[in-house]
């Protein structure tokens, strides 16, 4: 087995060999409004759900090059508010664009052509074409060095597409039509429809 010690390699290898083999991640398209209520939409590939009771989130964000916030950063410290809408394959493309550089105060929405519609308990609205949307507020904010920080947001709703709700009782959801992707090295992707079943060994 090949070992990298990562204190051999650049930041720019190291994270290159942690995203290719981190994998699959799941991805965050998340929007957020600033003060000016200009909706900003971005994808993050690092993030996951981490806890419940209550349900939390977790987001791993980057400042810009020159080190300045980006603008989701800015906008969840200032509303403490923004969902997470999961990507499915249809909006893959678009999620795509949204991850184009813009000048701050400059929506993503119109430059991918998505459509926002109001979220259930917060101000940032959600994107109407996500199949799932996690309305968060913020919880903490971890800075790690200057120019990262992991937020961690308590999920305040769940919005999920009527068509995938196979049992509202028992809240089960129809994972192969909720057809999520998610983000393997380089600029390949992957989806969940690919899957198998393996029961747990207390029978779960």
């Amino acid at each position: 087995m090949k070992s990298f010690n990562l204190a051999d390699l650049s930041a720019t290898d190291a994270y290159k060999l942690l995203r290719n083999v981190v994998t699959p991640r799941p991805i965050a398209l998340v929007t957020t409004i600033d003060e000016a209520g200009v909706v900003n939409a971005a994808p993050f590939s690092f993030f996951n759900a981490i806890a419940f009771d209550p349900c939390m989130v977790v987001l791993g964000l980057e400042a810009r090059p020159d080190g300045s916030p980006k603008d989701t950063s800015r906008n969840i410290r200032d509303s403490r508010e923004f969902v997470v809408n999961i990507v499915d394959r249809a909006m893959a493309e678009k999620m795509n664009a949204c991850s184009t550089p813009l000048p701050h105060g400059e929506s993503e929405i119109p430059l991918a052509g998505f459509t926002v519609e109001p979220s259930e308990t917060i101000r940032p609205p959600r994107v109407a074409e996500a199949p799932v949307a996690l309305e968060c507020t913020r919880h903490t904010t971890l800075e790690l060095g200057n120019r990262r920080e992991i937020v961690v947001g308590e999920v305040r709703s769940i919005s999920v597409r009527d068509a995938l709700v196979l049992d509202e009782e028992k809240l089960h959801i129809d994972h192969i039509g909720l057809d999520t992707i998610g983000r393997l090295g380089a600029n390949f992707y992957a989806t969940s429809r690919d899957t198998f079943e393996m029961k747990r060994p207390d029978g779960r």
